[in-house]
């Protein structure tokens, strides 16, 4: 149950926001150059949804582990993997978090508990089981995240993970990002129920539907599975609600979505909204938060020439990291 021990300080918020600006400015910045021919990626943008990663990250540590998907780059990043490896990566460059032989649907930086960006639907849940099995066993007390969307919840992965990871009260917590789309198809047209967030009563495990638009409550639900999982009370399915602002992938045109519903989303852009509660509430002054946005865009100016500019892996990499050290 959410409680008022779960409602973030000033601080805590001021650093949520900048995450967030982070997270927007990385975005912006990926389709600007994207659009400019500098790169050419498959990129899924996740503008509009950057409440969720931000106030799960702050909840986490860097030993605790993270399983994300292919529009999982603001997970990756709230979760402090340095900006320069993270573009030289999605770049191909081998001074990227895989030596450039990942790409933007497989980002990992183990440092920081990023475990993986895997680019099939629902396959972060089986994986981030196994992770927080080994941490149960292990006794370290780490927590184990996996990322989603909507669509992922009605394949076999989604249903047999919650399974498992209730039956072993696994410190693991599903995140659902419900932006109400799966790929190019509307969620009411895949998915019999009105809430995923019911689904976890079927396992045995706690479920909780927040705003994932609203930093506060997303915060609360946040922290409310994290401590549970460390607790040893097993996992949380979060379904968090959320809009993307853009279609599946870019380029794709979007012409699929209602236009008056898309329009009233963006029209309620959590972003701009937060900052603005910040400095009314007198919790950060325009200065503070106008110094993050700068910020966010000095760091990208940086981390794209630094990634651009870089060297493509050699061929001597087709054949390296692909099996460990003989025992």
């Amino acid at each position: 149950m959410l409680t008022n021990s779960h409602h973030p300080d000033a601080a805590t918020q001021v650093e949520m926001f900048r995450r967030m600006a982070l997270l927007k400015a990385n975005d912006e910045r990926s389709r600007k150059v994207v659009t400019a021919g500098r790169l050419a990626i498959p990129y899924y943008s996740y503008r509009g949804q950057e409440v969720i990663p931000a106030a799960m990250s702050v909840n986490l540590t860097d030993q605790d582990y993270l399983c994300t998907i292919y529009r999982g780059i603001h997970d990756v990043i709230a979760k402090g993997t340095p900006l320069k490896a993270v573009w030289a990566e999605i770049a191909g460059r081998v001074n990227g978090t895989c030596k450039g032989k990942g790409g933007p649907m497989h980002l990992t930086y183990p440092s920081k508990g990023v475990m993986v960006t895997t680019g099939i639907v629902g396959s972060s849940m089986p994986i981030a089981n196994g992770l927080a099995w080994a941490a149960q066993l292990s006794g370290d007390g780490r927590v184990a995240v996996a990322t989603f969307g909507d669509g992922a919840s009605n394949i076999g992965a989604f249903h047999e993970s919650l399974n498992l990871a209730s039956v072993w009260k696994l410190p693991v917590i599903f995140l659902c990002s419900n932006n109400r789309w799966g790929e190019h198809t509307a969620y009411g047209k895949t998915t019999p129920v009105a809430r995923i967030s019911d689904r976890a009563a079927a396992y045995g495990m706690a479920g909780i539907h927040v705003d994932g638009n609203d930093p506060l409550a997303m915060y609360a639900a946040a922290r409310e599975a994290v401590e549970r999982a460390r607790a040893g009370e097993g996992p949380t399915l979060i379904e968090a609600m959320t809009f993307r602002f853009h279609g599946h992938v870019f380029g794709d045109a979007d012409r699929y979505m209602d236009k008056a519903e898309k329009a009233k989303w963006v029209a309620a852009d959590p972003y701009p909204a937060f900052r603005a509660r910040l400095i009314a509430e007198g919790l950060a002054s325009e200065e503070t938060l106008a110094g993050f946005e700068a910020d966010a865009e000095a760091q990208l100016d940086e981390a794209v020439e630094y990634a651009l500019g870089a060297e493509f892996p050699g061929l001597e990499e087709l054949s390296t990291d692909v099996f460990g050290e003989a025992a």
